[in-house]
């Protein structure tokens, strides 16, 4: 088929960018260091190439993929619901020929490639595998991760489309054809690290972790699909996705924790002999829930410290590490930005005596009594996870309990019983001369309408008599119990797009909204104002005493943006404050938001924005709500650069609260008085 995109000019940097550098050499005696990974991808293929090229030149040997957010829930650039979202945190990946330029010069048989992809895993993978065809690259050759565990979509990041039951379908489809077709492949990281960044103790971390993997695995013995004589191979497939925290001490005896439950899982619940395959597989990316906007220079040393943390103990040491960028609580970070975050990897990996020594902690009477009481908690948390069906079953009640951990988090950080430097101790700091406008990237705005004139190229060039077939083959095996992934494969060669694929699929199996976590009265857990401190039994007085009744404040995520963190805990301490709280959860439509707002009568509109499409997506809203006469104020929080906060306030917002706005007593006293000021006028 013709290519309906610009061909792009070989240049001699080019032509030398298809050679990977020469990986290191390793001395006598030292361990092999990790692989190194940055968590990297924005505005289009092409760019995101730009810098997967320079980054490995630097010395990274692993590429790790982040896509947009209409990539990961599967719409196409010129979908509504796509709108302002396009390129902001992830590439947009939407036919196969973007899949090539992304992996152009990056021989695919040569990368060892993870991609942060989980409701549309089966169609980036099978675009990926056609690339690698196209290139003349069997399958079998292909080395990286498929994340593709769809719990933790539900429990904190909100990328899911369709319900448990379907997406663990198409999980085991991966898992099943992985084993076949890609023996190098990881069909399935299972991800503890959003649990953690949902507010997840130690504990719940590694036991919901165990549960999804030990429910895709049951599914996949259950579904035939993988014959007994491969079923060990698979099970040593499974690799997991932990989150190292500030707590490095602790981190270290999670992990043994973790290397230790999976081995017993592996050879009691499953049989596996070989203690190869029963080895827990795992990459890492450290805490970025801990980062901070307030005095932002100090999340290198927590990055480094969180390091520590999965790269110490020799036995349960991370196979593949990325940090995340300092500047990260603040925006997008700049290619300079990721390079330090490498630095500090290969610092530790090279200069220092990490890896020349055995395991440490082997006979540290505090990290071998810390990890058995870690073992010990897990275990109860995991066989109470099981006797309720497992995690797909679980899914709302696992949601509540997170919600509640994160309220007790939060509450810790407000009261100063948890110490974050330079956010509720130390605040006095100099003026930071790594800080200001161009401390971040920024996407082009005109990226959006390229890859909608790119779109509506690669449509009109393509054979539709072929796409529309691929399509209806697509349909068949997603009501039946053919595996999805030959279909898919089929319908990437066809030109289908990234939304074609997503829809065919809606078509069959609907679309699901996840839980909240919020019950009629707040999150279970939560203790109320009283428990919160002094300022919010104030806010809860004044609002118990406001004429007409508590105040009415709608909570509302526009947009893509699934991670409603935030938001859950803004709308609890709102409950807490006695306030009557209209919250939804994610993925709801300016003109939702706007219905919801006139239909409930509310006092306030809080919107919740963490993608970076504040500036397209607020003015949106505004003006809904204006077309549907609702006049309440308007209040914004998120991840939101400075230089950004006088637009929206030109544009009719009446406050903006980011990450550094921590006190939410303080946040909940500014609704309550906006509440009073609306209903007076």
């Amino acid at each position: 088929m013709a290519k309906p995109w610009p061909e792009r000019p070989v240049s001699e940097a080019n032509k030398s960018a298809k050679q990977l550098p020469t990986p290191r050499k390793d001395a006598p005696g030292r361990s092999r260091p990790w692989l190194m990974r940055t968590y990297s991808g924005h505005s289009t293929a092409r760019a995101s190439n730009e810098l997967y090229r320079s980054m490995l030149a630097k010395g990274q040997t692993g590429l790790s993929v982040a896509f947009d957010l209409p990539t990961q829930t599967g719409y196409d650039p010129d979908h509504p619901m796509a709108q302002g979202e396009v390129g902001k945190v992830g590439v947009p990946v939407t036919h196969l020929g973007h899949m090539a330029e992304l992996m152009d010069g990056i021989p695919p048989d040569a990368m060892n490639t993870s991609m942060t992809i989980n409701a549309t895993a089966p169609w980036l993978l099978s675009l990926y595998i056609a690339n690698a065809q196209n290139a003349g690259v069997a399958a079998g050759a292909l080395r990286g991760t498929t994340q593709n565990d769809i719990v933790k979509e539900y429990l904190s990041r909100g990328t899911y489309i369709y319900s448990p039951e379907a997406s663990r379908r198409l999980t085991v489809d991966v898992v099943a054809y992985c084993s076949a077709h890609l023996p190098q492949w990881n069909p399935i990281n299972v991800c503890s690290y959003h649990l953690q960044e949902a507010g997840a103790t130690p504990t719940q971390e590694i036991a919901y972790a165990l549960a999804t993997a030990i429910d895709v695995l049951d599914a996949v013995r259950d579904s035939g699909k993988v014959p007994a004589e491969r079923f060990d191979a698979t099970v040593g497939s499974i690799s997991f996705f932990v989150n190292g925290g500030i707590r490095f001490i602790e981190e270290v005896c999670k992990v043994r924790a973790f290397t230790q439950m999976w081995d017993q899982i592996c050879a009691e619940r499953y049989g596996v002999a070989d203690p190869r395959l029963r080895r827990f597989r795992y990459g890492v990316q450290v805490n970025s829930l801990g980062l901070t906007e307030a005095q932002p220079e100090n999340n290198v040393a927590r990055i480094t410290l969180e390091a520590l943390g999965v790269t110490l103990s020799q036995r349960a040491r991370t196979r593949s590490l990325q940090l995340p960028a300092w500047n990260e609580a603040l925006g997008l970070p700049r290619p300079w930005d990721q390079q330090w975050s490498l630095r500090i990897q290969q610092v530790l990996a090279h200069e220092t005596d990490l890896l020349e020594y055995g395991d440490i902690f082997d006979g540290s009477v505090v990290v071998e009594g810390r990890t058995a009481e870690l073992v010990e908690a897990a275990q109860a948390e995991l066989d109470d996870v099981l006797e309720m069906g497992g995690a797909f079953a679980a899914i709302a009640e696992l949601k509540r309990r997170l919600v509640a951990s994160h309220t007790e988090r939060v509450r810790q950080i407000e009261s100063s019983e948890m110490t974050v430097v330079g956010v509720n101790e130390f605040t006095e700091t100099a003026p930071s001369p790594l800080e200001g406008d161009e401390s971040i990237l920024r996407v082009d705005p005109e990226v959006e309408a390229g890859l909608v004139a790119d779109l509506e190229r690669w449509r009109a060039a393509r054979d539709s008599n072929r796409v529309v077939a691929a399509l209806d083959d697509l349909r068949v095996a997603a009501s039946g119990e053919v595996n999805i992934m030959g279909p898919s494969i089929e319908a990437a060669h066809a030109g289908v797009t990234t939304g074609e694929w997503a829809e065919a699929l809606r078509e069959v199996f609907g679309e699901f909204r996840a839980p909240t976590g919020l019950g009629a009265t707040g999150a279970a857990g939560a203790g109320g104002a009283r428990s919160r401190g002094p300022g919010l039994a104030s806010v809860a007085q004044r609002c118990a005493a406001m004429a007409g009744g508590p105040p009415r404040v709608l909570v509302a995520k526009p947009g893509l943006d699934g991670h409603s963190n935030g938001a859950e805990q803004v709308a609890v301490a709102a409950r807490d404050a006695g306030m009557e709280v209209v919250y939804e959860g994610i993925r709801l439509t300016p003109a939702h938001i706007a219905a919801a707002a006139r239909d409930e009568d509310v006092d306030v509109v809080g919107l919740s924005i963490l993608s970076g499409s504040h500036l397209e997506l607020v003015p949106e809203v505004l003006s809904c709500l204006e077309a549907e006469g609702v006049s309440a104020p308007v209040v914004v929080g998120g991840i939101i650069p400075p230089a950004d906060h006088q637009f929206l306030r030109d544009a009719g917002v009446t406050a903006v609260y980011t990450p550094k706005d921590f006190e939410l007593s303080a946040i909940m006293a500014d609704i309550a008085a906006l509440a009073e000021q609306a209903r007076s006028t």
